[in-house]
């Protein structure tokens, strides 16, 4: 069993995480601004602000593992990772986007013709904090991204797992929140990328 704190656990991944992650059996800190939702018995639900990084990383201190499931457009990469630095925990978990990925080699989703531009800024946001990432040495992170389409589904286990190519299946490229924590919550048990990004999809 693991201590673990999820940072945005009221979203629509945050909070499939947590539910995966309680029903593990893992004792489970829930961050947002707002936490009052992601309360019960099994869950210590807390109120934290990506703008206040010294009481964000106290928050944090004491954990096995951070979970961060925050919109990138809302972060700012360095000082939402020196928080998880200034808390000595050195296992840190991000809720990634489908926009970095490779559609072929050296040719990224976000930069195909037919990517929607509502999308465009997240995206881009998200790629960059993978960059910054990528020059952490010193955290045990894991970026993982979903594949082209999230949205609520099944929880089926069933899914695929790749490095920094889009998963594409028979149905498109797409995979459930529920199924996208079953695999994040695998990595949390189950190390297998470190300092690297994955993804999933079916």
């Amino acid at each position: 069993m693991a201590k673990v704190a999820v940072i945005g656990a009221t979203g629509n991944v945050g909070a499939r995480l947590v539910a995966e992650l309680v029903q593990r059996g893992h004792r489970v800190t829930a961050i947002a601004r707002n936490p009052a939702t992601a309360a019960s018995p099994q869950v210590e639900a807390v109120a934290g602000d990506l703008r206040d990084p010294a009481g964000l990383a106290r928050l944090l201190a004491g954990h096995d593992a951070v979970v961060s499931a925050v919109r990138f457009a809302d972060t700012d990469p360095k000082a939402l990772i020196g928080a998880v630095r200034a808390s000595g925990v050195t296992r840190y978990l991000v809720v990634g986007g489908a926009g970095s990925l490779e559609v072929a080699p050296g040719r990224r989703l976000i930069d195909q013709p037919d990517f929607p531009e509502a999308y465009r800024h997240e995206a881009s946001r998200g790629a960059a904090f993978l960059d910054v990432l990528r020059g952490v040495t010193d955290l045990d992170w894991s970026f993982l991204s979903p594949s082209a389409l999230i949205e609520p589904g099944e929880r089926t286990s069933r899914f695929r797992l790749g490095r920094d190519s889009l998963l594409v299946g028979e149905t498109g490229s797409r995979i459930s929140y529920e199924d996208y924590a079953v695999a994040l919550v695998d990595e949390i048990e189950r190390p297998a990328h470190i300092r690297q990004r994955f993804t999933v999809g079916y």
